[in-house]
């Protein structure tokens, strides 16, 4: 059923705060231009209204980190069924870029070359391919039954990756507030995209797994990690907002760089700065920075939010010292904080390690 969202502001009194579908539709699109994390913090904005090759615009084009497409389409006043099939529509063009058409359209809206804009967003370079797969994304100020009646039918049975999001302006005197529901999980939506892989050379995800570097040294310490139940990174956001991917229940397969897999877990509560966390010791909470640590410069920076660690609760399944780390030839790595894990060989070999039965 449609989502309905309200919010009402509680101070001596509980007032509910006034909310416009109108002035919803007219701030939309220039939020999400102004601050595309809004609707994804992986996704960087190649450019609005950008024409296709038969003279129509698509309101909005965006790229992720694994250099994939998202088609971002408004529904404004449109029908379902004109904003959906329109949408589809793009899709068939957006398919069709090639590497050299993609940098062009960031170039030419944008100003800088694609590889600077992507490096500055995401701190990593270009990948060497782009466009393996898309999605589509419809940003709605209102989801109606039809919509979410479509956009059901065909992920549920064509496994389309398509996905609505329903924003909601809100304005209370000289503050301004905007909310966001989805109608599908995300995850399941991005696992649908990688099952348009035109060459079939990547791995499915299975949407629970996910690999973890913890790099143990003097800012965290994999004893205490154990320890207490936490994964972290931190000294920059580029460290820690991979991290944000961690979803409670997630599984994670921790590895320390250089030496191997190290531990098996399932995310309980998701990343926070560390001064805000509560670890439960013998039946009480207690603030991790309060405890006592190994790692000598856990604490560093705790009051700027970009380079302060985050933490990660996390409950082990099963974990060993570092010295008894697992590496063979063939296991998946990388150099991000947290990624999803879709090699299924990985898997399979670091379960067999740790003796862990896959369900």
């Amino acid at each position: 059923m449609p989502i309905e969202v309200s919010i009402w502001k509680v101070n001596d009194e509980v007032k509910k705060v006034v909310y416009s579908p109108i002035e919803s539709e007219k701030k939309l699109e220039d939020i999400l231009v102004k601050d595309l994390s809004i609707l994804s913090d992986d996704l960087l904005l190649i450019g609005r209204q950008i024409k296709t090759d038969y003279g129509k615009f698509i309101d909005m084009l965006a790229i992720d980190q694994e250099g994939n497409l998202s088609i971002i389409e408004l529904k404004r006043n449109r029908t379902p069924r004109e904003v959906v099939a329109q949408a589809l529509d793009y899709a068939s063009w957006v398919q069709t870029l090639s590497y050299d058409q993609i940098l062009d359209v960031f170039e030419d809206k944008n100003g800088i070359p694609l590889e600077e804009g992507f490096v500055n967003k995401f701190d990593t370079d270009l990948p060497d391919k782009l466009n393996e797969s898309h999605k589509i994304i419809i940003v709605s100020a209102q989801l109606d039954t039809e919509t979410e009646r479509i956009i059901n039918y065909l992920s549920n049975n064509y496994d389309l990756p398509i996905n609505a999001v329903f924003f909601r302006y809100f304005k209370e005197g000289n503050q301004e507030f905007i909310t966001r529901s989805w109608l599908l999980d995300p995850n399941i939506v991005e696992e649908k995209t990688s099952n348009i892989q035109r060459d079939g050379k990547k791995e499915k995800w299975n949407t629970q797994d996910f690999v973890v570097n913890f790099e143990d040294g003097e800012f965290r310490n994999w004893e205490d990690a154990t320890k207490y139940g936490f994964i972290s990174a931190g000294n920059g956001k580029w460290y820690s907002r991979t991290l944000n991917q961690l979803f409670v229940g997630a599984r994670i397969f921790c590895m320390i760089p250089k030496w191997g897999y190290v531990g098996i877990g399932r995310v309980i509560e998701g990343a926070k700065p560390i001064k805000d966390l509560l670890i439960n010791v013998e039946d009480r909470q207690e603030k991790l920075i309060d405890l006592p640590l190994q790692a000598e410069e856990m604490l560093h920076d705790l009051n700027d939010n970009e380079l302060c660690e985050h933490v990660v609760l996390v409950e082990w399944i099963k974990h060993v010292p570092k010295e008894k780390a697992f590496w063979i030839k063939g296991l998946k790595a990388n150099q991000n904080s947290a990624y999803k894990l879709r090699s299924q060989y990985t898997i399979e070999k670091v379960l067999d390690y740790f003796g862990v039965e896959e369900i």
